[in-house]
């Protein structure tokens, strides 16, 4: 006991310093454009975001929130959940794919639905650059 004690005393610098390098990782434009993504996939002028994340390192790059579309959600409200992946960390991102709860919308779907869906999604936010 004694010595996890110790192991956690000393890691824990080490782990602090690593939290602001974690919060520095976050980009509010890319965050900005899933919200957009998920305001014109369900047609609504406004979008509660709940918890936000966001991954400009990764390849591809990305991000993902929780969201309500209620007018004053409670915090239990906030389940709906959307995934968004670009191709750049910056703009223009151009949209690659994005995933609402458990179907995924992109150019290569099979379902000619969420294709569809995906390329209407993809023209709105390409209008948006312009």
């Amino acid at each position: 006991m004694r010595n996890a004690s110790l192991a956690v005393l000393i890691t824990l610098p080490a782990l602090i310093s690593i939290a602001p390098q974690m919060a520095r990782a976050q980009s509010a434009e890319l965050e900005q454009a899933c919200v957009a993504v998920a305001q014109s996939f369900m047609l609504v002028p406004t979008l509660k975001t709940g918890v936000v994340q966001s991954f400009p390192e990764l390849d591809p790059p990305g991000a993902r929130l929780t969201y309500s579309t209620r007018a004053n959600p409670e915090p239990t409200d906030y389940t709906n959940e959307i995934n968004c992946e670009f191709d750049k960390a910056q703009a223009p991102f151009g949209l690659k794919r994005f995933c609402i709860s458990n179907t995924c919308y992109s150019a290569s779907e099979k379902e000619d639905e969420n294709r569809r869906r995906f390329l209407e999604v993809k023209a709105l936010m390409d209008r948006q650059k312009r």
